[in-house]
């Protein structure tokens, strides 16, 4: 009756209202987690099938190109080819690190792939499996004087050529893994994405999207046309693009370009490094796309 008279029956009917709302909240929020969570697992789970069908497609590929060849180097594989990035990555990386080996035993070197010939002591140090570090190439190969390590890594950013030999593998984690800061652009001809990052973390973003014709209605003019006015549209995106990248360059010290192969050529001259990828979506979803593309290394085991 107090309680009534002083109008607590009422605050208390509320604040048990107020407390099931409460618990409701909780089950959902416990929901949400438990499906983001869910997401999460499905998400790596699918990248490590993707990661398994890529590596079966390198070696099917090679193998398709050795039954196409002559000669004895046709009889040579590898040991295994994997796709490598995240954890996985810089696992392998620090296992290489952490070969030590005696003065001037362990050999590192950079072959390029438009190298005819192979650097003498790749050659030398790899002996019978040497052909395998050039159909590897461009990589960084990595022996040392006993052969228990035999193995060639395709990083997305390669160094210049050079052949050291050392108490330990000359691997610069700058060519493997996002260190420092940096900018990687995606760039389609009807879509243009940029990131600023440190290390992992993006820390700025620029994007957009250009109204190019995809496809020649079959009223309206001529193909002829319809194609001039495409390849117009197209240099005013390039044109958009090109001012974009140059604007982060003021900023930056490296940049990787990312997207279509024939338009990579055109940022050639400004990128440290470029790698065509397959990223589709918005701006944001394709640059979250090229960057887990582009920070990939094909390990080959020789």
């Amino acid at each position: 009756m107090l309680d009534q008279l002083l109008g607590r029956a009422e605050l208390k009917e509320r604040v048990d209202d107020l407390r099931e709302d409460k618990r409701h909240l909780e089950r959902q929020l416990d929901a949400e987690q438990e499906r983001r969570s869910e997401a999460a697992t499905a998400r790596q789970e699918a990248e490590q099938r993707v990661n398994r069908l890529e590596d079966r497609i390198a070696e099917l590929e090679d193998r398709v190109e050795r039954t196409a060849s002559d000669g004895d180097d046709a009889a040579l594989d590898f040991r295994g080819v994997e796709t490598l990035r995240g954890d996985r990555l810089e696992a392998v990386l620090d296992r290489l690190d952490s070969v030590s080996t005696g003065s001037e035993a362990a050999l590192t070197a950079m072959v390029g792939d438009d190298d005819r010939d192979l650097p003498e002591a790749v050659t030398e140090a790899f002996g019978d499996h040497a052909p395998l570090v050039g159909r590897a190439a461009p990589c960084l190969a990595v022996t040392d004087d006993v052969g228990l390590v035999s193995a060639a890594l395709a990083p997305p950013v390669t160094p210049e050529g050079f052949v050291a030999w050392d108490d330990g593998f000359d691997l610069d984690r700058e060519w493997f893994v996002p260190t420092g800061t940096f900018a990687l652009a995606v760039v389609r001809s009807d879509l243009f994405a940029l990131g600023t990052y440190e290390g992992r973390e993006r820390v700025d973003f620029e994007g957009f999207d250009s109204d190019v014709k995809a496809d020649h209605s079959k009223g309206g003019f001529s193909q002829g046309r319809f194609e001039r006015r495409r390849d117009a549209q197209i240099d005013e995106h390039l044109e958009r693009c090109e001012d974009a990248v140059d604007d982060a360059l003021a900023e930056v010290d490296r940049l990787y370009v990312t997207g279509e192969t024939t338009l990579l050529g055109e940022f050639a001259d400004r990128a440290d490094a470029t790698r065509a990828v397959d990223a589709t979506g918005d701006p944001e979803d394709a640059l979250a796309d090229a960057f887990r593309s582009f920070w990939t290394t094909r390990l080959y085991r020789i």
